[in-house]
């Protein structure tokens, strides 16, 4: 089973205010992001990278002590992969141990600066920001001052981890990688890196990453009925998001859910203030695929009346169509959103359970 994928809209919303990261040997000059992504011929293991991936002896015995520590809380934290934040490292600055000029004072030629090397632009225009003001780039402040400091490791290192988060990783991480230094010599120089930080030697991304990773994660779906309606959510991937939008060609987030629905030959509300209700409502910690996630966003909604929802494909992630300005229909982590209102199950309405049976008779 291959599902179709829009790959071309991966990169909506990345032109324009792309932010760069320079590279300290050599940095690259801002070029334009080709037609497509290409991999590279890289290989991808479908395993759930939920889980922190183990060290392997030549990361231990290369990366210091206090940066494989950081490297570690802020990939779980943010969500990526930590062998790729230490690769960055290692790349950029051979982890701060590096004395060419920009890494621990002032900037590179390029106007580099700090042990994972941003552009002060990028950083938020000073190398040191009040964390108390606003701050119009990835400026952090990973060891609690209150500033974010680009040559503190544990602020660069959250940040380059935000960075890479917002640009495409853990799930498209080779993406990400190019965003962070516009070359692919660059991208494949850090996956390998990476490789050979982790004792498996691999780069793990989530099962429902890569259209290479879609059949595992259709397969292990509770129920024929869910394994369709997540073959159908998955395949509007990279579709791009509309208000109202119920397909074919866009959607917005309840519409793609209720398309996906329709696709498996069941009906349910149209929109997210009547899908809320519909479902029984799950446990968090009980969700499965198939189910709906909601979340208190967008204007005149409440902790009562979520304004937005999400399909969720596996534990922790969901696919959404979230809004016009946050690029194509994609795979996100629900996780990570402090304004998620709870679960719900339509398979348990009593109207669907009805639709169920009749098709099922029909089917004998």
């Amino acid at each position: 089973m291959k599902l179709s994928r829009a790959r071309l809209a991966l990169v909506i919303g990345l032109a324009g205010a792309l932010l760069l990261v320079a590279v300290i040997v050599s940095p690259m000059l801002l070029i334009s992001m080709p037609s497509f992504l290409s991999d590279g011929g890289a290989s991808v293991d479908c395993a759930d990278s939920t889980q922190v991936e183990e060290v392997s002896d030549s990361g231990t015995s290369d990366i210091p002590g206090e940066y494989l520590d950081l490297y570690k809380e802020y990939g779980q934290k943010i969500g990526v992969q930590w062998n790729i934040l230490a690769a960055v490292g290692k790349r950029e600055t051979d982890h701060g141990r590096s004395n060419l000029p920009g890494v621990k004072s002032g900037t590179n030629s390029a106007g580099a600066a700090g042990p994972m090397q941003f552009l002060i632009s990028t950083w938020g225009g000073k190398a040191r920001m009040p964390m108390s003001s606003t701050i119009n780039g990835y400026a952090s402040d990973g060891d609690g001052d209150g500033v974010g400091d680009v040559y503190n490791p544990a602020d660069a290192i959250l940040g380059a981890a935000k960075m890479l988060k917002r640009n495409g990783a853990p799930e498209n991480v080779r993406q990400a990688l190019f965003v962070y230094n516009r070359a692919w010599w660059y991208v494949d120089q850090v996956v390998e890196i990476a490789r050979k930080y982790a004792k498996s030697g691999e780069v793990k991304v989530p099962p429902q990453a890569t259209e290479e990773c879609d059949d595992p994660l259709v397969e292990a779906a509770p129920s024929d009925i869910v394994a369709k309606i997540l073959e159908f959510a998955l395949a509007q991937r990279g579709k791009p998001y509309l208000w109202g939008g119920t397909g074919p060609d866009a959607f917005d987030c309840s519409g793609v859910i209720y398309a996906a629905y329709r696709a498996a030959g069941l009906s349910i509300p149209r929109t997210t203030f009547t899908q809320w209700p519909f479902g029984v409502k799950v446990l968090e910690g009980d969700e499965q695929p198939g189910d709906l996630v909601f979340f208190n966003a967008g204007p005149g909604t409440s902790a009562g009346s979520p304004g937005h929802v999400g399909l969720v494909v596996s534990k922790g992630k969901m696919l959404e169509a979230r809004c016009r300005l946050c690029g194509p229909i994609k795979v996100t982590s629900y996780q990570a959103r402090d304004n998620r209102v709870g679960f719900t199950r339509p398979l348990q309405n009593p109207a669907v359970l009805d639709q169920l049976k009749k098709l099922q008779n029909s089917s004998l």
